[in-house]
């Protein structure tokens, strides 16, 4: 799925190809609730590298993002860099070496039309603030930390992998 997206003063635009759109991950770590400015999490998505095209990129800043080590729970910065416009701070995408096929861009930087996940899953609920209210119920899969199941695998176990 070609995907269309921007700042919110539109001086950075880009489009990207997804085969994974479906934004159905909800990361409540301080790092996303901060970095994007919502109401208790992030959303991120997952599109191929090759087909990021952006214009605006002299407006574009980027940062390194940070996480917290599985054994010893520091916060320690990620070789990952996080890009956004550095005219009005609007998050657009996330890309790591670690994983060069991938960026990451936010669902919020997206404005192509994008589908409905069959189910939601809450990620990082250990760093979630206590006024964020997490939906329960059917349809909605907590976790403390990460997921083991990535999001192609989590795509591809819905069917919903769009290889175009």
């Amino acid at each position: 799925m070609k995907l269309e997206g921007g700042c919110y003063c539109g001086a950075v635009r880009f489009e990207v190809v997804s085969y994974t759109p479906y934004p159905y991950m909800r990361c409540y770590c301080n790092y996303c609730r901060k970095t994007s400015g919502s109401g208790g999490y992030g959303i991120n998505i997952m599109a191929e590298a090759d087909s990021l095209v952006v214009t605006g990129d002299d407006s574009l800043g980027s940062h390194h993002g940070f996480y917290h080590d599985a054994e010893t729970d520091e916060l320690k910065e990620s070789p990952g860099v996080r890009h956004f416009c550095s005219k009005c701070g609007s998050p657009l995408w996330a890309a790591d070496p670690r994983w060069p096929r991938w960026v990451y861009p936010f669902a919020s930087a997206i404005q192509t039309a994008l589908p409905i996940p069959p189910e939601t899953f809450h990620i990082m609920l250990e760093f979630k603030p206590l006024w964020v209210e997490v939906p329960g119920g059917e349809g909605h899969v907590h976790f403390g930390r990460y997921p083991d199941e990535s999001i192609e695998a989590w795509h591809k176990r819905h069917d919903l992998y769009d290889k175009l």
